[in-house]
């Protein structure tokens, strides 16, 4: 597996199409930054890494009247294509409506953290 985030956005976006109330994804650390900021955004319930020798993470969705809270969730930067913004340049999800997650150098965060701090970063997620 060469890149577990692009896994992990793959396995929440199937896991909401069928309706499921949690899924398990690759541990890494981006990965858990990741979900990190998913959860302080409020996009998902929970997470919780599992597992001693081989850990995993266990995603719990979130959905408002049975409707998934996440619309669209896209990797924008790809294995072969990085896409770097300055904090100027930072793009706005939906007009300001949904969120894109960087990996700056003061860590993972989201947009609106990213223009508060003015640092810019790797574009590596959009969600809404």
């Amino acid at each position: 597996m060469s890149d577990t985030l692009a896994d992990m956005i793959t396995r929440i976006r199937n896991g909401q199409k069928a309706n499921k109330v949690s899924v398990k994804a690759i541990f890494s650390k981006l990965n858990v930054n990741v979900c990190s900021v998913l959860k302080s955004e409020g996009f998902i319930d929970s997470y919780e890494v599992i597992g001693d020798n081989k850990k995993d993470i266990q995603i719990t969705l979130k959905y408002y009247k049975g409707a998934p809270l996440i619309n669209k969730i896209e990797k924008i930067t790809k294995q072969g294509c990085r896409v770097y913004s300055s904090v100027e340049d930072i793009p706005k999800t939906i007009g300001g409506l949904g969120t894109t997650i960087l990996s700056t150098s003061k860590g993972v965060m989201s947009d609106t953290d990213a223009r508060t701090q003015k640092v810019g970063g790797e574009v590596l997620i959009s969600v809404f």
